[in-house]
């Protein structure tokens, strides 16, 4: 591969391992000064709002409304829901690298999922769900989630969402390009942003500065970069490797919250996260580690 094709791959593998994986970090700083759904509103309308600006201003033109529409839906189930549960579960003092492991999931019941709509799977791939169960049932029995079962049940409930619109979202038009996700990101800043109406969220104070930064963090790099970068590696390498993020990001979030921000895991919860990103190697890697081998055809009878 010649450097001008490698560098832009090595680019966008780095958004999504590293700033996607430090977006837990960045929820949990932005937390502390804002309520949790006027926060993730705030960052997904201001996403959506900049990058359909730029795309108007390239010369795109808006989808047609059934396209709109889809496009809606999933802005709903990834990231209204999807996300917003996890900022929510955070504010109630779930810790980031704790989250991230519970979303880290989301490859396992889009597999689930992907069953229901008539995919074929295989059993290297149900395995990897059996011991991402066990993971979650072993991460959920001591330390942080232990204590805080509605934390971890919005997390669940917030992974379940993006699996169920990630499949979805494969089997329905949705506009071309960045133009889907700047309607999806603008939806789910709507929606979110009256649910904080909704549930009465208000700003006590003013925030602090690390909590406009975290704003500003999440909406460009977090939003906008990170998402053109999936939708880049998806149209450009191999699924496993697009969708290889899910388990680097556990880690990289780990890392953040126990260095940075005072999070610590017990001996449980570090088993917990190693089975879980095993189990998901096996649901993402699975048929490129074990490959099916080539049926026997019978010779052609000779004449």
């Amino acid at each position: 591969m010649r450097i001008g094709n490698l560098l832009p791959l090595v680019g966008a593998l780095f958004a999504l391992y590293i700033i996607w994986g430090s977006t837990y970090f960045a929820i949990r700083i932005g937390v502390e000064s804002w309520p949790p759904l006027m926060m993730a509103g705030t960052r997904f309308l201001c996403a959506g709002i900049l990058l359909l600006i730029f795309l108007l201003i390239r010369g795109h033109r808006l989808p047609p409304v059934r396209q709109i529409f889809n496009a809606v839906l999933l802005g709903f189930l990834l990231l209204a829901v999807g996300n917003g549960l996890v900022t929510v579960a955070e504010h109630q003092n779930v810790p980031s690298g704790i989250a991230a492991v519970m979303v880290a999931t989301v490859p396992l019941f889009t597999l689930c999922f992907s069953r229901l709509f008539g995919i074929k799977t295989r059993k290297i791939e149900w395995m990897g769900i059996a011991f991402g169960l066990a993971g979650i049932v072993l991460l959920n029995s001591g330390g942080n989630l232990s204590g805080n079962p509605w934390g971890a049940l919005m997390i669940l409930i917030g992974s379940l969402s993006w699996a169920f619109g990630s499949v979805y979202g494969s089997r329905i038009t949705l506009p071309q390009g960045m133009m889907a996700g700047a309607i999806e990101m603008l939806a789910a800043g709507v929606i979110l942003l009256f649910a904080s109406a909704l549930s009465g969220e208000h700003l006590t104070a003013l925030p602090s500065a690390s909590g406009f930064f975290a704003i500003a963090y999440l909406t460009l790099f977090g939003s906008i970069i990170a998402i053109n970068a999936y939708m880049y590696l998806i149209r450009n390498v191999s699924p496993a490797i697009a969708t290889s993020y899910a388990y680097v990001n556990p880690v990289v979030a780990v890392l953040l919250g126990t260095g940075f921000a005072g999070e610590s895991l017990s001996g449980k919860e570090w088993l917990a996260l190693g089975i879980i990103i095993f189990a998901v190697v096996l649901v993402t890697l699975g048929k490129t580690l074990f490959p099916v081998k080539a049926a026997a055809e019978p010779c052609p009878a000779e004449k």
